[in-house]
């Protein structure tokens, strides 16, 4: 069987990286007994430099991106419609703030090799994006590693020590050389990078084009 590897770079306070994957599930889906997904996901923070309290997020994306109140409604809308069209579950008034998420994303490289990185990015983007959890909040990243049957008392370990810090800076610094500064950016094959929430159709394309070509 062919075999593409998919390194999804994104962040699990960015809507697009939701969408996004959700259209990336339905293509593997598509492809399967044809193609084998080989997926990863790798680390990207839209707020590095932001306190555990986190911001508006209307605020923040106002004067990060110098949008009007009109414009602010306007994004919100199209949101709303393609996670519906991707059968994402968005509640915007949950989701009333933005925050840092370091510590997300070292609990999700203590998960990878126990096979539980993929649970543990889809239970922190539903409940971010769903159930308006902080993720940069501690305890409530130990009752969704405890969701995804993770050791609650390990990941309290992990959490209060640097141990992967390391790991997530460098994987961090790999994909900002790479050019990467926006996500999700989805590299295939560590050769061909697609960028943005595409649609299902675009990502199965995409992938069955790639694997064609590894093939030949």
């Amino acid at each position: 069987m062919k075999t593409v590897k998919v390194d999804f770079v994104s962040d699990v306070v960015c809507p697009w990286c939701a969408i996004g994957l959700a259209s990336l599930e339905d293509a593997m889906s598509k492809v399967e007994g044809d193609i084998k997904v080989e997926l990863h996901f790798r680390p990207f923070e839209l707020n590095p430099q932001m306190g555990p309290e986190g911001e508006d997020i209307k605020e923040h994306l106002s004067r990060k991106y110098n949008l009007t109140e009109q414009q602010l409604a306007e994004n919100e809308a199209n949101l709303l419609a393609r996670a519906e069209a991707a059968g994402v579950h968005f509640d915007l008034g949950l989701r009333s703030r933005t925050y840092n998420t370091f510590d997300a994303h070292r609990l999700l490289f203590w998960a990878a090799p126990q096979g539980k990185e993929y649970a543990l990015k889809k239970a922190l983007l539903d409940g971010y994006f769903a159930k308006g959890m902080n993720p940069s909040d501690r305890a409530q990243l130990l009752d969704k590693v405890a969701e995804v049957g993770l050791s609650r008392e390990e990941a309290a370990t992990i959490l209060e020590s640097s141990l992967f810090t390391e790991e997530v800076r460098t994987a961090e610094e790999v994909y900002r050389k790479r050019g990467i500064n926006s996500v999700p950016s989805i590299v295939l094959n560590d050769k061909y990078l697609i960028t943005g929430g595409q649609s299902s159709d675009y990502f199965e394309m995409a992938l069955r084009q790639v694997a064609d070509e590894s093939e030949a």
